[in-house]
């Protein structure tokens, strides 16, 4: 149900804002504000975003956590979409999410309210025990020119991968 209000609400507010800054600024500085921020925007988002895959990579390097800079990239992301989405609203909740302080209390304010119950990660967790570095198997010494006798002529031509 709020989905259906956010729907609702948000082009009405982009509506009324282009109205109300329309009417104060004229229509073609509106439209120049709108481009702009579509453009900075996206200078922005692109630099935050390499930042946040740093972080998420030196994360993983060091074995930490790596959801917090999961989030913020998919923060960084979500404000790129408003950001390019033409109107006021959606560019100041975009730039909102670029902000990394603003980030960090939304995702602390989300962490806060979700609780996991359980967590599994695909397969078996197991690391092999050292005995187990053994593979046991059976094998049988051919000699390659009596099997190259046995074999049939291939009908193709030779693929550099194959020894006639």
């Amino acid at each position: 149900m709020w989905l259906l209000f956010l729907f609702l609400a948000i082009p009405l507010i982009e509506i009324a804002l282009f109205i109300e800054i329309g009417g104060a600024i004229g229509l073609w500085l509106t439209l120049a504000v709108v481009v702009g921020t579509a453009i900075l925007g996206s200078w922005l988002v692109r630099s935050q975003g390499l930042m946040a895959v740093n972080d998420l990579r030196s994360s993983i390097d060091e074995m930490r956590d790596p959801s917090e800079p999961l989030v913020h990239g998919a923060m960084i992301l979500f404000a790129g979409a408003l950001l390019l989405t033409p109107g006021f609203f959606t560019d100041a909740v975009g730039f909102a999410l670029l902000v990394p302080a603003f980030r960090t209390a939304l995702f602390n304010y989300v962490r806060r309210r979700v609780h996991v119950q359980s967590f599994t990660y695909g397969g078996q967790s197991r690391r092999p025990a050292p005995e187990d570095d053994v593979i046991d198997g059976e094998w049988e010494e051919v000699d390659p020119r009596s099997d190259r006798a046995a074999m049939p002529r291939p009908t193709h031509g030779s693929s550099g991968w194959t020894r006639h």
